[in-house]
């Protein structure tokens, strides 16, 4: 049964890349009963309960002849049969496969990972953005307070787009990307952020990740890759990193006076959009990144429609990352 990431790596290759079922499935090698159960389904999970797991009790023994086993000499160790046989002499009644399954996680868990990092410093247009919080002080109903601000930004057009909220639930971060999603008309092939709790339950060995469920569920729906940073690693998403101090110097310096939080939000809003600025396209861009698009401010916000100049919300296509995936988000929305 497919895990979620793999159901939505299905989903990209299908729909972006439109790939036929048989390349899918040498892409992935994953058979074409799960590929089409995938597409016809639409489904962004599937569940397996598994029965009754015999090893339990024997993970301490299993541990242990694990050990023994990886202390001895390369040619004297034991297949993982062996080592199996030997635990079914100890009094062991279980199968074959809870040993192989658990044995390899015990291996993954002390393998010495060592690999050459490569972060780009260019993106082709729609193939990344890039997710944060901050803290910023404002005045409220006249008292001082911490809002959470959320930053998305794209890193090929550099648009910002910026949301003030009470916390950082995960809520919030599926409400952030919803609203960014929608303002930019578009969703990028790759989703990068730091290692948040909302968005990595565990991070294992080198670049591996437990993920959230429910994030994986809305990137899956999405069509977008969820990328965590290393920890502590705040260069591998210089580009939001940098904006917060910009956003925090241009629009939250002097502290903002508001009575609630839509106050802010609007005032946000109107700033991303005139602080947008065109990127140059290459002199050899293909047609179809120099068609126009148009984005309608009150399609993302109609209370802001008639407060927003529409001339500063006209980009060429090359530089708005979204569109080069033509895929407009329409009216799906509330995905929550």
């Amino acid at each position: 049964m497919p895990v979620v990431e793999t159901i939505g790596k299905i989903h990209r290759l299908h729909e972006i890349e439109g790939l036929p079922i048989k390349a899918i499935c040498r892409r992935l090698g994953v058979s074409r009963k799960v590929v089409r159960k995938v597409l016809r389904s639409g489904a962004t999970e599937f569940r397996y309960e598994r029965g009754e797991q015999p090893l339990g009790a024997w993970r301490g023994e299993l541990d242990r002849l694990l050990t023994e086993n990886s202390g001895r000499a390369s040619r004297e160790r034991l297949t993982l049969m062996r080592v199996f046989e030997a635990l079914r002499g100890l009094g062991y009644g279980g199968g074959y496969d809870a040993v192989r399954r658990y044995a390899r996680g015990w291996q993954r868990a002390r393998a010495a990972v060592s690999a050459a990092a490569y972060v780009p410093l260019s993106f082709a247009p729609g193939e990344a953005h890039q997710f944060d919080w901050s803290h910023e002080m404002v005045v409220m109903a006249g008292a001082a307070m911490v809002v959470k601000v959320a930053h998305v930004r794209l890193c090929h057009s550099r648009m910002m787009f910026v949301r003030a909220y009470p916390r950082e639930t995960q809520e919030m971060v599926f409400d952030a990307h919803d609203r960014a999603f929608a303002f930019f008309r578009g969703a990028c092939m790759r989703g990068i952020c730091d290692t948040m709790k909302t968005a990595v339950e565990a991070i294992l060995v080198g670049r591996d990740r437990t993920r959230n469920r429910r994030l994986l569920q809305v990137c899956s729906h999405h069509l977008v890759g969820p990328v965590a940073c290393a920890p502590s690693s705040g260069w591998e998403k210089g580009q939001v990193e940098n904006q917060v101090g910009v956003v925090r110097e241009r629009f939250f310096s002097p502290r903002l006076r508001v009575t609630n939080f839509e106050e802010p939000n609007a005032l946000l809003l109107e700033r991303c959009v005139a602080s947008t600025r065109i990127q140059p396209m290459p002199t050899k861009a293909p047609p179809a990144q120099r068609r126009h698009v148009r984005l309608d401010p009150g399609l993302v916000d109609e209370d802001q429609a008639a407060r927003v100049d529409p001339a500063l919300v006209g980009f060429p296509a090359g530089a708005l990352d979204c569109d080069v995936r033509a895929r407009l988000l329409g009216g799906q929305q509330g995905f929550l």
